[in-house]
């Protein structure tokens, strides 16, 4: 049973080097959809942090301070 006409190969190179563009295109458009994500997940945990401040009333240098401390103790145990 005949199946068509075959692909010559210089067919069968544009439809790889199609799919190739394509796929790079997909690949780019992932990788700036992780970024954003990885943006959003460092937005929020800045905002935690933002709002331990608010609560505890601590600025930024004594939260330093206090986990330069923590790491310490931690290291050290």
């Amino acid at each position: 049973m005949a199946r068509g006409p075959r692909k010559t190969l210089e067919e069968k190179i544009e439809a790889k080097q199609e799919l190739i563009e394509s796929l790079e295109t997909r690949l780019e458009s992932e990788r700036e959809e992780l970024e954003e994500l990885q943006r959003e997940k460092r937005l929020k945990e800045l905002e935690n942090v933002e709002n331990l401040m608010e609560e505890t009333g601590l600025d930024p240098e004594a939260i330093a301070e206090i986990l330069k401390e923590y790491v310490k103790d931690k290291q050290s145990a």
